[in-house]
């Protein structure tokens, strides 16, 4: 049985003026599999390719706080439904980390289609 699932790239942009991003990450909601996941990998050469100057440190720190939302044990979104989780993460801001667009998809395997999106969409190829 496939659900349906919702996605999207979790993204960089060092320098929201030049609007050059790298995307270092999935989020991941399959509300069917009650299933919410952020997976991240953040490529520091790519980044300081972009922006010599990022700050590394608060971009993985940023990174990290999709990751922890998603658990809802911690921070601010504790309690929440994942529903609520994901689309608090998914709501468009001006930051150097950001979600871009949803997008949906089906799969009878949320996790072995986050890495499927990881593969295609974040890891060099």
């Amino acid at each position: 049985m496939r659900d349906v699932y919702e996605y999207a790239v979790i993204r960089v942009v060092p320098r929201v003026e030049r609007g050059e991003l790298i995307n270092a990450g999935i989020l991941l909601y399959c509300q069917p599999r009650d299933y919410l996941c952020a997976r991240v990998e953040l490529d520091e050469a790519r980044l300081r390719a972009l922006d010599a100057r990022a700050d590394v440190d608060g971009v993985r720190h940023a990174l990290d706080a999709y990751r922890i939302s998603c658990d809802g044990e911690t921070g601010p979104l504790a309690g929440e439904s994942l529903g609520s989780r994901f689309r608090w993460l998914t709501a468009p801001r001006s930051t150097i980390v950001q979600a871009g667009p949803v997008h949906a998809g089906l799969t009878d395997a949320p996790e072995a289609e986050l890495e499927h999106l990881m593969d295609r969409l974040v890891r060099p190829s």
